[in-house]
């Protein structure tokens, strides 16, 4: 293939003297931008999110697609699969808000703590996804099935609530991120595994910006009006 997207497939740069891809690159670059994007609650954050989804699922599949690593992570790739389709979603009720004005100046949604029985349901789809991919993935042959179907789950689950607003969704990423660091620098995907370490500390900035965004926006509690015997008092 040849031209810009040929060069984008197959171009690649040494670091450390190992071979590391451009899209591999650019994709994650992608992806920092749609993080950066999603803690100011911008609707840009989930266009530029599925670029970036697109270009990683090549990186992934090291069997289809020519990679210095020559490893499958299954769960990896899936997920970019996941995300495309998680953010359709994300795209939809982000810009819906965002004409409803509920989001406050410019920003697309008001960030708020999930529930009890949504943080019930986040905690049984972790265990349940988990346990589901991880057979699917280890069948597949993907490497380092276990760690990457807790990948694939949690990022589902962390995209899922960034789209409803929850503050824990970057809790969630950051437990990915501690996954996802050694299970990349074993693979050779040191692209991919530093900039999860600037994700990680991205989640720490974004679950505080967050937090604080939430608690300004909870309602001051209504102050009790005198009784008669205060005012005749």
């Amino acid at each position: 293939m040849t031209g810009p997207l040929g060069w984008l497939l197959e171009a690649q740069v040494h670091v450390a003297g190992s071979p590391v891809l451009v899209r591999e690159i650019v994709g994650n670059a992608f992806g920092l931008v749609s993080a950066l994007l999603g803690l100011r609650r911008l609707v840009w954050a989930w266009p530029v999110g599925m670029v970036g989804n697109a270009l990683l699922l090549t990186v992934f599949l090291g069997g289809a697609f020519a990679t210095p690593q020559a490893h499958d992570l299954y769960g990896q790739a899936g997920r970019q699969v996941f995300f495309f389709a998680v953010s359709v979603y994300g795209w939809w009720r982000w810009t819906r808000n965002r004409r409803a004005g509920s989001g406050g100046d410019d920003a697309a949604v008001a960030p708020r703590w999930a529930t009890r029985r949504e943080r019930l349901g986040l905690l049984l789809a972790a265990a349940a996804g988990t346990a589901a991919a991880y057979p699917v993935l280890a069948a597949l042959g993907s490497w380092g099935p276990l760690p990457d179907a807790w990948i694939l789950t949690g990022s589902l689950l962390a995209t899922y609530g960034m789209a409803r607003g929850w503050v824990e969704f970057w809790l969630v990423w950051i437990a990915v991120d501690a996954v996802g660091v050694p299970l990349l620098l074993r693979g050779g995907f040191y692209p991919s595994a530093a900039m999860y370490l600037v994700y990680g500390a991205l989640c720490v900035w974004g679950f505080v910006s967050w937090w604080r965004t939430s608690r300004a926006a909870r309602p001051a509690p209504a102050t009790l009006s005198p009784t008669y015997s205060e005012v005749v008092a």
